[in-house]
């Protein structure tokens, strides 16, 4: 045991002196209340410390004890469905200890220790079996949606087991296999935050999160493994909008974190998630999520290592061959409060009083994404979706350029958008997707027809905004029909398919195939009206068809789960634009 004292306090950053022979990154014990802290910075002796609590009221000269390990979690069965801090400590433990607000140094248990687990053992692993890391020794079923595999652990240097005890009933501090060196294995493991877990291989991304909503899905698609930003002024949607992710996205799992958001939104998530039914499973969404909640009101310190300790329990189910998104809300509260300790620090400041590390820091969150083949030979992958809040919407401020640098998927909020009640507000011209040519052999094997009318569709909503330009200055009348019958179907693709309401049982979630269905016969109607607008008709006639307003309504009017009534629209279009064509002859294209 290391023993120092403190010299200075600056607010969560505490200065001492006499830990010689503490490591970076170490935890230690500050104060006599024993507050959680960890080692920034040390030289000859003297070390900088980021407390992650409040510690109003520490004194110089109190102790700190280092505990020579580095900060970590405990990983095992009981994670899914707990709500913990930035730290991993669970809330409602807290809460039963400390009541509504957090006391400073009560600690608990970041898995219930007395709780009995089932553990399956695989038919193969015995006593004398051959280990290496990742080994998948047995199962446990930890919810209905969730199994968790139970593997020898990456720091393992044993490669023989000497006891095994199989399957039956354990706590996840019971020791079920010993190796040859004596090393324990148990159901659950620690893990450092800061250190990415390994992995055998590194795979090329290749099949889209499907998320139900039908901008992202078709414009600008998210690959499982993909990392994705959501940037937006106040009001513009991004909670909203990672909520409607993690709702209805295809991961096996979510992991959820609150980092510097308002308590009511994480308190949104906590009463939603629970009455929200998975469709793949039937059961509650809870039972395939994480929460970590470090919200505004909690120390700021807690605040930089909780997107760590999300990344860290995402990759940890990646390992078992699970699919993993996490949402980070948001990036911009951790880069200010990298800010605020960087300034304790007395650190030379770059832009907009940001450290200069801060692209480093971003690096290292979003590089641990990715698919990836673990070491028991399973194919899994973390997807990274953060939320960015630029002051007053401004995209070019520091955060969100340093983002773009590290991230492949930009949804763009538009404050437009917002205001006009359009959700979710993504901009189709300032957005983009650089994992769109990755995902189209997968879209190709569901719908060949997936690039062409992406492509048509959003072309068409770029030529729409510069003839909005024209429109301002001179009117609509001075076009040609032509012309206007773009910007008439480019507000169809607007209000038909961009625009989707989270409220509606119907329209909260869009599968794949309604989203090209959908789509196809937008650009349909538009390819149909400019064939016969060539032959003479007027936009009016075509305006006024009755399927204009019926293929808008398929969105909220026709159910997943009964397609083919868009079958039926699509026979009334071509009846519509057939009585059309029959009088318009000369049509041609």
């Amino acid at each position: 045991m290391i023993e120092g004292k403190i010299t200075r306090i600056s607010g969560p950053i505490v200065f001492a002196e006499g830990l010689d022979g503490c490591g970076l990154y170490d935890v230690v014990d500050v104060g006599e209340k024993k507050l959680i802290g960890e080692i920034i910075r040390q030289s000859k002796g003297k070390a900088t410390i980021q407390v992650y609590e409040e510690d109003t009221g520490m004194r110089i000269g109190e102790k700190v004890v280092c505990n020579e390990r580095p900060l970590s979690l405990r990983l095992g069965p009981g994670l899914v469905g707990t709500i913990y801090d930035g730290i991993q400590r669970p809330l409602k433990e807290l809460s039963e200890k400390s009541g509504a607000f957090l006391l400073p140094g009560v600690h608990t248990e970041p898995l219930d220790l007395n709780k009995i687990w089932h553990f399956d053992a695989c038919d193969s692993i015995k006593a004398g079996a051959a280990i290496k890391p990742g080994l998948p020794l047995g199962t446990v079923k930890e919810s209905e949606s969730i199994t968790q595999t139970i593997m020898v652990p990456p720091y393992i240097r044993g490669r023989t087991l000497a006891s095994f005890k199989g399957s039956g009933d354990y706590t996840v501090d019971d020791v079920i296999a010993l190796t040859e060196f004596d090393e324990e294995i148990k159901l659950s493991q620690f893990w450092p935050v800061r250190k990415p877990r390994p992995y055998a291989d590194k795979l090329e991304v290749s099949e889209p999160l499907i998320t139900g909503l039908r901008v992202i899905d078709v414009f600008f698609p998210l690959s499982k493994g993909g990392t994705a930003a959501i940037p937006g002024g106040f009001g513009t949607g991004k909670t909203m909008t990672q909520h409607s992710v993690a709702k209805w996205c295809d991961a096996d799992l979510i992991v959820y974190i609150g980092c510097g958001e308002r308590g009511n939104e994480m308190t949104e998530v906590l009463t939603e998630f629970p009455e929200l039914i998975d469709p793949r499973t039937g059961r509650s969404i809870m039972e395939r999520t994480i929460l970590i909640a470090n919200t505004s009101n909690m120390p700021v310190a807690a605040r930089e290592v909780s997107l760590y300790s999300g990344i860290t329990l995402a990759e940890y189910f990646r390992d078992m061959g699970m699919h993993v998104a996490i949402m980070a809300d948001s990036t911009s509260r951790w880069a200010e409060a990298l800010r605020e300790l960087s300034g304790r620090m007395e650190e030379m400041p770059a832009e907009e009083g940001f450290p200069a590390y801060l692209p480093t820091r971003l690096a290292s969150f979003y590089e641990r994404a990715g698919r990836i083949t673990s070491l028991c030979g399973r194919e899994g992958s973390v997807s990274v979706i953060g939320a960015v809040s630029p002051p007053g919407g401004d995209f070019s401020e520091p955060v969100t350029q340093h983002t773009k640098r590290f991230i492949r998927c930009f949804w763009a909020l538009n404050r437009e958008l917002a205001n006009a009640r359009h959700y979710p507000a993504i901009g189709w011209i300032d957005s983009y997707s650089e994992y769109a040519g990755e995902v189209k052999d997968w879209w190709e094997k569901h719908d060949p027809k997936w690039w062409t009318l992406r492509t048509e569709a959003l072309d068409l909503l770029k030529r729409e905004q510069r003839l909005e330009q024209i429109v301002r200055l001179i009117g609509p009348d001075a076009l040609p029909d032509s012309e206007r019958l773009i910007l008439r179907v480019a507000e169809m693709i607007k209000n038909g398919f961009l625009q989707q309401n989270g409220f509606d049982k119907i329209d909260c979630y869009c599968t794949a195939q309604k989203q090209i269905m959908i789509l196809e016969l937008m650009m349909e109607f538009y390819t149909r009206s400019l064939s016969v607008i060539k032959g003479g008709c007027p936009l009016t006639k075509i305006s006024a068809l009755e399927v204009y307003e019926e293929i808008i309504r398929i969105k909220t009017g026709i159910p997943n789960n009964e397609l083919d009534k868009i079958n039926d629209v699509a026979l009334h279009l071509d009846k519509q634009f057939g009585e059309l064509e029959s009088i318009y002859s000369k049509a041609a294209i």
